[in-house]
């Protein structure tokens, strides 16, 4: 603890603080993420309205246009949905479930392809040959046909919690095919680093295999997973979008920005284009800001562009 301090201070003076210093694009992006992760986070307090609590829920007020249009009202800014509910904190608790359904699977998957990539690389032989033909068999499964595969299977064995059933679903969908890209990462930069004077010497005074693997030859591979975890919550978030906007997802009493775009759709061309036009804004938004944090991760972690 008594070098916390420390960390920061050789943080701030560290050469990734100077370059996102000076790449507008990465503070913007930066800026954007907060701005949405601290609404998503914070929704019970900071949006005007609880879409949730139906015995605030009036009919009356249902597909309002935004507050600058002629019938539009001032307590709700960017109009209502086809059940009166509030568009603005409708974004900020969707936001909040496609957020937490996008990291859970991202952290799902670095666990599993990292362990598993590490493994794979350090062991080689038939442990590697296995894992390698496992991620191949998992490339040819999109996430929307596990995910309907899950569905079906759940559905049938727990027909009553469908509400739970509907997460899990999610975070197994994208996670048993997000897993493949960070085996594959770590286990090439570990065929690398396997062969280097460090981990030899390690061998050599009779360092544990599993101790090697995790106290020394990790520490050299996470960089470019890193940049690859980051660039896949936006690829996460998307495809949990659209799996809600198939159906496959969360329910219509929870929605996520994939529910509440499919809701939307359905008045799009009756003239209630605010219903689905907001929350895709904010899913675009969302995934762009994410991209550019990628990017510019990327390059202020490669050695070669310093």
């Amino acid at each position: 603890m008594a070098d916390t301090p420390g960390m920061f201070k050789r943080f701030f003076q560290g050469d990734l603080w100077y370059s996102f210093r000076h790449s507008p694009v990465a503070v913007v992006a930066a800026l954007l993420v907060f701005i949405c992760v601290f609404c998503a986070l914070f929704a019970p307090w900071v949006a005007p309205h609880n879409p949730f609590d139906l015995s605030t829920l009036e009919l009356s007020d249902a597909r309002l246009p935004p507050a600058w249009e002629p019938e539009g009202k001032a307590t709700f800014l960017l109009g209502t949905d086809d059940q009166g509910r509030d568009i603005l904190s409708a974004l900020m608790y969707g936001a909040r479930i496609s957020l937490f359904v996008g990291l859970a699977a991202v952290i799902l998957s670095l666990l599993l392809g990292v362990g598993l990539g590490l493994l794979a690389g350090f062991a080689g032989g038939r442990i590697d040959g296995f894992i390698m033909r496992v991620c191949d068999v998992m490339l040819s499964f999109p996430a929307i046909l596990i995910a309907l595969l899950i569905d079906g299977v759940g559905r049938a064995l727990f027909p009553n919690a469908h509400d739970t059933l509907a997460f899990t679903v999610l975070i197994l969908a994208i996670s048993l095919t997000g897993w493949v890209k960070y085996a594959r990462t770590v286990r090439g930069s570990t065929l690398v680093e396997r062969n280097k004077e460090y981990v030899q010497a390690a061998r050599v005074i009779g360092v544990a295999p599993a101790r090697i693997m995790w106290r020394h030859v990790l520490p050299n591979v996470t960089g470019p997973v890193l940049v690859l975890a980051t660039i896949d919550v936006a690829a996460a978030v998307i495809i949990e979008a659209t799996l809600s906007y198939l159906g496959v997802g969360v329910p219509p009493t929870s929605p996520s920005l994939g529910t509440l775009i499919r809701i939307g759709n359905d008045y799009l061309f009756s003239g209630e284009w605010w219903i689905t036009v907001f929350p895709g804004g904010v899913l675009m938004v969302i995934a762009l800001s994410v991209n550019l944090l990628g990017d510019w991760l990327r390059d202020a972690l490669n050695p070669r562009l310093q």
